[in-house]
């Protein structure tokens, strides 16, 4: 048999599901072009793989028995992409929108001498691990906290200011305590932001009043539509604050919340030599800014 390991992946897929149409979603591919592709398979294997019932699919005795051999080759491509993806210099960086603060372009130039070649990757802000959590990302620059098994390398601390909508009764001010805007409807991360979420909404500052929520947002155009539509307010540090401040948008520091922290995090259990030269390279850049 010479079949595509995509179409043993559809396979595999179906099986578990015992559906098409969610096996389908699971996929990302349509219904149609994953029945074909099925179709496909049991022409080149010369068996029939599923038997279609009233309101899913099981497989056939055929199906059964290619079954573990489809897993077994799934799974021997995919070590075989992780050994080449280790052997490889390429690093790719996922960064939270607008985050950076000119770390990246001095920690590329010291890191390419090591013959790493890093790529930065943006990442939404409903990803609280910028791509790690999927492997999409070798490391990550995100605002703390970043969620799951991960070390961190703490690359800056910035004061938290809050951007009010344009005529906002706030706007002029020097600068506001959190009380001044805590009943105020907040623009928020979406929940899969998770603890992220919590964190730009100042859950810990409320003493357990829960956050009115205006709007969910994933991207700063996002976040400035909905400033300019009054739907609330947000949080955001200093040094993402030009990125809104327009358009009347006025940006106001919050003198009694404590700063955001930016840094850059790796997968803990990852140790291959490009992530591990990726870090000494944000190490020594860090090292040289501070002296």
């Amino acid at each position: 048999m010479d079949v595509h390991l995509r179409d043993l992946r559809y396979l595999v897929a179906v099986a578990q599901e015992r559906h098409v149409t969610r096996a389908a979603a699971a996929l990302h591919v349509s219904q149609p072009a994953l029945s074909k592709q099925l179709r496909a398979l049991e022409r080149q294997v010369g068996a029939v793989l599923l038997r279609r019932l009233p309101h899913g699919v099981e497989l056939t005795p055929a199906g059964e028995a290619l079954l573990p051999h489809a897993r077994a080759l799934l799974e021997r491509a995919d070590d075989a992409a992780r050994d080449v993806a280790a052997a490889s210099r390429h690093l790719v960086v996922g960064v939270s929108t607008g985050v950076g603060r000119g770390l990246l372009p001095a920690v590329r130039s010291r890191v390419a001498a090591t013959g790493v070649d890093p790529r930065v990757r943006t990442v939404p802000w409903d990803d609280p691990s910028a791509g790690l959590a999927d492997g999409t990302s070798d490391v990550a620059v995100a605002w703390a906290p970043v969620p799951g098994r991960v070390e961190v390398l703490e690359l800056a601390r910035e004061p938290v200011a809050v951007a009010l909508p344009p005529g906002h009764a706030l706007a002029g001010r020097a600068s506001v305590a959190f009380a001044d805007v805590r009943d105020e409807p907040f623009l928020a991360l979406p929940p899969s932001a998770g603890p992220l979420r919590a964190t730009w909404l100042a859950d810990a500052h409320r003493d357990g009043r829960p956050a009115r929520v205006g709007a969910e947002v994933r991207t700063v155009e996002e976040t400035h539509e909905a400033l300019l539509d009054g739907r609330g307010v947000v949080l955001v540090a200093v040094g993402n604050a030009p990125a809104l401040a327009r358009d009347g948008v006025s940006v106001v520091d919050v003198d009694d919340l404590p700063p955001a922290v930016l840094v850059l995090a790796r997968r803990a259990d990852d140790t291959r030599p490009a992530v591990r030269a990726y870090v000494a390279a944000c190490r020594e850049v860090l090292a040289a800014r501070r002296a």
